[in-house]
């Protein structure tokens, strides 16, 4: 049974994509399910499957894998995509910044069952998919020039980091120069082996126990805000103000990925207070 509904699947999305669209919107997450739990069919399964992506921003789910692999850039290696609580969310995420600047497609995985997908299905004709905000990207594309350049930033920003993580070693696993980003100051990632943010959301929605892990912070050296800030460590690292700077740094991270802030009240007594500071000149 499970084989002749593959087949009319198939025929259905291969000869009347109308008619696909409509069963996947009532049914397309009910076949990523089979993604989870039907590991013999796990790759017939894949073919059905549906996502919203960077191309063209809409929320409608109709990019496939196959779509997504046809349009590869000469030399990309791998599927990436970027898991949010909705279209928006994803669109709106720093982590695609590189991705934009480069013009690589990134799929959007916004559906709860999304995260388990994602887990389940490593790979995709022979392409890895990738979390464009975990672990530590390579899109492999680097010239010689940039890759001086970023190892330069890693030479000139080293202390600055290193006290940036001992101020925030509560929150931060560490900080690092960004290959991320191309307008914001920065952005927190998950380590490899870590839950992503969106996950973590998920999990906590439904009661259940998150283990505790600390995110990784990127930092962009090309940003004015992180320059400055290096400035004012580097004439004085025991200013007093460096901790709250650092601390509103990853609480706007926090929040232009779509998190919670821990203290809101907290943080807008900081702004508050930088904004007064700024304001009187």
């Amino acid at each position: 049974s499970v084989k002749r509904v593959l087949n009319l699947l198939d025929e259905l999305a291969d000869k009347q994509p109308d008619k696909y669209k409509t069963c996947w919107t009532e049914f397309g997450r009910v076949l990523k399910e089979g993604i989870v739990e039907d590991a013999s069919n796990r790759e017939r399964i894949a073919k059905l499957l549906r996502f919203a992506s960077t191309q063209g921003d809409a929320a409608e789910q109709s990019v496939s894998l196959s779509d997504y692999v046809g349009r590869m850039k000469e030399g990309q290696e791998a599927i990436y995509y970027l898991t949010a609580e909705n279209v928006g969310a994803a669109a709106r995420s720093p982590h695609l910044e590189v991705f934009r600047k480069k013009d690589i497609e990134v799929l959007y995985f916004t559906d709860a069952i999304d995260e388990w997908v994602a887990q389940s299905l490593t790979e995709f004709d022979g392409k890895k998919l990738v979390n464009a905000a975990k672990g530590d990207l390579d899109l492999g594309d680097l010239s010689k020039e940039e890759k001086k350049q970023q190892k330069e930033a890693k030479g000139q920003y080293q202390k600055f980091m290193k006290d940036f993580e001992e101020k925030m070693s509560a929150t931060l696993k560490e900080v690092r120069v960004t290959t991320r980003l191309a307008e914001s100051p920065c952005c927190l990632v998950a380590d490899e082996g870590d839950l992503g943010a969106n996950l973590e959301r998920i999990l906590k929605m439904t009661n259940q126990k998150v283990p505790d892990s600390k995110r990784i912070l990127e930092i962009n050296p090309d940003h004015p805000i992180i320059q400055k800030l290096n400035g004012i460590f580097e004439a004085d690292s025991t200013n007093p103000k460096l901790a709250d700077w650092y601390g509103v740094l990853v609480d706007q991270a926090l929040l232009a990925e779509g998190s919670p802030i821990p203290e809101p009240a907290a943080y807008v007594s900081k702004v508050n207070k930088f904004l007064a500071e700024v304001l009187g000149g």
